[in-house]
């Protein structure tokens, strides 16, 4: 069975994104976007919230055909174009780059995608987490701390009433500072 993997970055204060939505925080280089294209093609699909959606649809689908985008970032161009994406969003009429719109969450229906044959599934977006938090959908966390402290924004994870334990199955540096910490789900052995 496939995984649903969330895949963050955060800043060292727990922030995705600053208070006006800003992302220019992140540290991201050719190392560490070699890293990304490299998890990147080998999945399945992208789940995605609205706001992570057209986010990513503003720039990646045209972003190799301009001269100053080289190296990693033009590979990934690619690599986001071709791959399924799901994105779910109650507002959003129509999306192109082969994509699908999904209204709601539904837990039966995410269990019967990660069934399917195919790569892992590549979640994306605080808002939508949170909802696949509290359908108890998500099997790991890649979470990538940048060496920075924003002091407001929104933070990645918002208060949950269900308790995840999680076991460390990785950690990782890269040059420029960001730190991978990947967590896998960990089944809790009941109270005696």
């Amino acid at each position: 069975m496939r995984k649903i993997i969330l895949m963050m970055s955060v800043s060292l204060d727990g922030f995705m994104e600053g208070p006006d939505r800003e992302i220019d925080w992140h540290l991201v280089d050719d190392e560490l976007h070699r890293h990304f294209n490299d998890e990147l093609r080998t999945m399945g699909g992208f789940l995605d919230g609205r706001v992570t959606h057209q986010l990513m649809a503003d720039h990646w689908p045209t972003a190799d055909s301009d001269p100053a985008v080289t190296g990693p970032e033009a590979e990934f161009a690619g690599i986001w174009r071709d791959m399924p994406k799901i994105v779910f969003s109650r507002t959003l009429e129509r999306a192109d780059w082969n994509t699908t719109i999904r209204r709601e969450v539904d837990a039966q229906e995410i269990r019967a995608l990660k069934a399917r044959p195919g790569g892992d599934l590549c979640l994306g977006g605080a808002d939508l987490a949170e909802t696949f938090m509290r359908h108890d959908l998500i099997d790991e966390y890649r979470i990538y701390v940048h060496p920075v402290l924003i002091g407001r924004g929104k933070p990645l994870f918002q208060g949950s009433a269900n308790r995840t334990a999680l076991r460390l199955a990785e950690t990782r540096e890269f040059g420029n500072g960001v730190v991978l910490l990947r967590y896998d789900r960990r089944a809790v052995a009941p109270a005696e």
